[in-house]
């Protein structure tokens, strides 16, 4: 199911957009609250940091309590709105993870989509058994995961890529990730193949990086995602995926070490078109990857670790 936009990220606009407003009115958490006789400053605070579904009648007292002028109150209405919206989403999907949930409602509404991935097929690229190994993994470490009510969660997320105006999606694969790894055979070249398609779709592009360019400490360290959205005021995200949670960045400063990885990346990592052809072979002889160190023609040096430049300016 498409999104307009992506509820997390209209909750931090909103909540950014609502603290503008009362610091420029020079009122602390407490005055605010005392206003509305609202009992703590913890609600104003978690809407301000966009940690809580805003409700509209709340957001409508605080525009109120700040004077907001009628276009610029609009505006932030729709925000609101817009920010509410992700109870009846989440109704449409049944269970999921609380994981799974944090990329789906950035996955929903975003217009550009950068993934990184040095050890496993990324997410929205899995197939439906492929997907099944992969959350069974994850059973070890969280007994409590319901694997099949994830499995369908995540086919669910994967339609954003097929959605009316999806996103452009660009996928970072390290050679490792495209080895079976202990995955059954008949199951790896179905998920090859699927890759393989994939790249085939006008908004796709995927890429592996050979081996060598990401080695000996240099950056990047972990898989990562890089979000941006169709209102350009909306904040631009990474999420950074750890073993057993994740970290998701915001700031300009972080921004800009990512948007330099990205630009390395796009540097070293074989052209699409190569990348769905070797792809293609892997699908039909996995061990043509043992063979690939030196005839990769890679876009830079392969003897050596990719080296990462000074981070961009951030960017607006």
């Amino acid at each position: 199911m498409a999104l307009p936009t992506s509820p997390v990220i209209r909750r931090a606009r909103l909540g950014a957009e609502l603290r503008q407003l009362r610091r420029r009115k020079e009122l602390t958490l407490e005055q605010v609250c005392e206003r509305l006789s609202w009992a703590s400053t913890s609600k104003l605070s978690r809407i301000e940091l966009g940690q809580s579904r805003p409700d509209l009648a709340d957001v409508l007292d605080l525009l109120d309590v700040y004077q907001v002028d009628p276009a610029d109150r609009d505006t932030l209405i729709v925000i609101a709105r817009d920010a509410a919206t992700s109870r009846g989403w989440w109704k449409t999907l049944g269970g999921m993870g609380e994981r799974q949930r944090a990329y789906a409602e950035l996955e929903a509404g975003a217009a550009t989509l950068v993934e990184y991935q040095p050890a496993v097929v990324p997410g929205l690229l899995q197939t439906q058994a492929y997907a099944r190994l992969r959350l069974g993994v994850a059973r070890l470490l969280h007994p409590g995961v319901d694997v099949e009510a994830d499995v369908r969660a995540r086919l669910v997320r994967q339609e954003a890529l097929h959605r009316a105006e999806p996103p452009r999606y660009t996928g970072f694969l390290e050679l490792t990730a495209c080895d079976p790894g202990g995955v059954p055979e008949g199951v790896w070249r179905d998920q090859l193949r699927h890759l393989v398609a994939l790249s085939r779709l006008p908004n796709v592009t995927i890429r592996v990086v050979p081996p060598g360019v990401t080695t000996a400490g240099a950056h990047p360290l972990t898989p990562f995602s890089c979000y941006s959205f169709p209102d350009p005021a909306d904040p631009r995200t990474v999420m950074l995926e750890a073993l057993t949670t994740d970290v998701r960045l915001g700031s300009a400063a972080d921004l800009a070490w990512y948007d330099a990885v990205v630009d390395r990346l796009l540097d070293v990592a074989l052209p699409a078109a190569e990348t769905t052809a070797l792809l293609a072979r892997l699908a039909e002889d996995p061990s043509v990857a043992t063979d690939l160190g030196g005839q990769l023609p890679g876009r830079a040096r392969l003897d050596g670790p990719m080296a990462l430049p000074r981070p961009r300016e951030p960017r607006d």
